[in-house]
Parts: C-alpha cells; sequence; structure tokens
C-alpha cells in the first residue's frame, strides 16, 4: 500500500490547471520572452498606392492577415483595409486642411487617428499620429525611405524598416503588443501616401 503526501496530492492536483493556462497562453500567441507576448512583423509592399487593387499584408509567417482595396483611390484618396481575423474594418482618408496635410483613419466608423504633416525642414518631413491622450505618436526618422519609427512618451512602440525582409519594393512593420497592429499597420499606409502623393 503506498501513502501519498498532501503535498504531492497538491501538486497533482495543480498540473492541469497550470497545462490549461500554457495552452491558453500559446493560443493567444504570447511568447516565452520575460512572460511577455512578442512583437508581431507584417511585410508591406512600397507599390502599394500604384497598384488600384485589392492587396494582402502578410505577417512573418506568410499568413495573410489584412486585406487592403485599393480600388476606391480610383475615385477618391482612400484606402479600405480589413482586418481578416478580427472583422475591423479601417478606412484611411484624406483630409482638405488649409495649413497642414492631414489624414484620417477610422476604425468601423470611428475616428481613431489623425496623421498630420508637423513640419517641413530641407531633410526631411515631420508627422505626428494624434490618437488621443497620453496616446499620441511621434514619427521618428526616415519615412520617404522606410526605416522610422512610431514613439510614445519616448518609448519605441512600432517600428518601419526593410531589414526584415529582403524582398525587392518591401518593407516590414514590427508592432508592440500593446498596441492595435490594424491601426499601426492603416496609420503606415497613411503616411505612405502622404510622403508619396503622385503614386
Amino acid at each position: 500500500m503506498y501513502i501519498v503526501s498532501p503535498l504531492v496530492l497538491s501538486r497533482m492536483a495543480r498540473r492541469p490547471r497550470a497545462e490549461a493556462r500554457r495552452a491558453r497562453r500559446e493560443g493567444r500567441g504570447i511568447g516565452r520572452r520575460g512572460g511577455r507576448r512578442e512583437w508581431e512583423r507584417y511585410k508591406m509592399t512600397q507599390k502599394l498606392v500604384a497598384i488600384g487593387d485589392d492587396f494582402y499584408v502578410e505577417n512573418q509567417a506568410g499568413v495573410r492577415v489584412f486585406k487592403i482595396d485599393g480600388k476606391a483611390l480610383r475615385v477618391r484618396d482612400t484606402l479600405v483595409m480589413d482586418d481578416l481575423q478580427s472583422g475591423d474594418t479601417y478606412k484611411i482618408q484624406e483630409k482638405i486642411v488649409r495649413i497642414k496635410d492631414t489624414m484620417t483613419v477610422r476604425k468601423n466608423g470611428r475616428p481613431e487617428a489623425t496623421i498630420k504633416k508637423a513640419l517641413i525642414t530641407p531633410l526631411r518631413d515631420r508627422f505626428t499620429i494624434s490618437i488621443g491622450g497620453d496616446r499620441d505618436l511621434t514619427v521618428k526618422g526616415n519615412i520617404l525611405d522606410h526605416e522610422y519609427r512610431l514613439m510614445r512618451n519616448g518609448e519605441r512602440v512600432a517600428e518601419v524598416s526593410k531589414k526584415w525582409f529582403r524582398i525587392r519594393d518591401s518593407y516590414g512593420i514590427e508592432v508592440s503588443p500593446e498596441m492595435d497592429a490594424g491601426l499601426v499597420v492603416a496609420c503606415t499606409v497613411a503616411l505612405d501616401m502622404m510622403v508619396h502623393p503622385t503614386r
């Protein structure tokens, strides 16, 4: 006859719960680095605005996650982007402003972000992204060459670069897990349209 101590029984009881928590965590895509979710990367094309047809944004695994309908661009300066996982819709549209070039991003019909060209310098344009309150972002880097960061209170929350995808006319977007990835991608598209208005 074997006697199992209360301590062993307690550990055995906790094991299924721990395994269930681990399964849920893996299902949500939470990485093991410091117990935090990992940054996601998405692949964009530099020819997006010129396409005028449907375009899919893929994640780093090659899975289509966003669909951009460029056909509306032929009629007005508007792009519609659908999140294929959540079903959310983002509309990117130019606003007519006398002083500053401005574009807005609406999510499911609600205004979520306003991108403004804040300052023009001999070297590069300066942009700000107004999201609301202390969530506003600043853009630092070279937007024209797709090498820049989105900063919040001095901390990097997203980055655009060509270094992750060695494909011609493509660049990557890396997004912090605390950010709305769809909103970041939509803002990146808006910035691309603003610095390449002739596409």
